[in-house]
């Protein structure tokens, strides 16, 4: 068994290489999570606040067929965003005191993903939105859809390459003599 392992992981009483309980792990995880949907779902209220007013701006009537569409569809996904983003609160609530924090872990943590990918089909319709009416050029979705980009690179891209250079690195160690 390697060093700093005291059984399979998974089974009650194991050990992670943190040497931490199955259920240190899970409350690790857990504060973890929540320092990250801190952060996600301030800036999606934020940004649902900004989008429930501007319905309210008189140069919202001057707005063709399509963007007020695109204005919808902008307002539902952040919608969406913000309930995924906020549903870990309802987990946590509904979860409390059943022995259940791994699983609640989980739960939660696929929601977030959820909520991350809502928040960033948000902020492209939101930028296509804003960019078609300051600039009324065709430009706009292609500004769109490199954001979009730089968006899948930061939160997709850059976090795959790191793990397959970690997988890498520790595949290539030979073990200590």
């Amino acid at each position: 068994m390697p060093p700093g392992k005291t059984g399979p992981e998974g089974t009650a009483g194991a050990r992670t290489g943190r040497r931490e309980s199955a259920d240190e792990r899970a409350d690790r995880r857990w504060n973890d999570l929540l320092q990250e949907v801190r952060v996600a779902q301030t800036g999606s209220q934020i940004l649902f606040g900004f989008l429930l007013s501007v319905v309210f701006m008189p140069r919202f009537a001057q707005l063709g067929d399509f963007d007020r569409g695109l204005y919808v569809v902008t307002v539902v996904l952040g919608a969406l965003a913000t309930g995924a983003l906020a549903a870990p609160v309802s987990y946590h609530r509904l979860f409390a005191g059943r022995r259940l924090k791994p699983q609640l872990v989980d739960a939660a943590a696929r929601l977030v993903v959820v909520g991350l990918v809502l928040l960033a089909l948000t902020v492209g319709s939101a930028l296509l939105l804003l960019l078609r009416v300051a600039t009324g050029s065709a430009a706009a979705a292609w500004i769109v859809a490199a954001v979009m980009a730089w968006f899948a690179a930061c939160w997709l891209l850059l976090p795959i390459l790191q793990l397959r250079r970690h997988r890498d690195d520790r595949a290539g160690r030979r073990p200590a003599d």
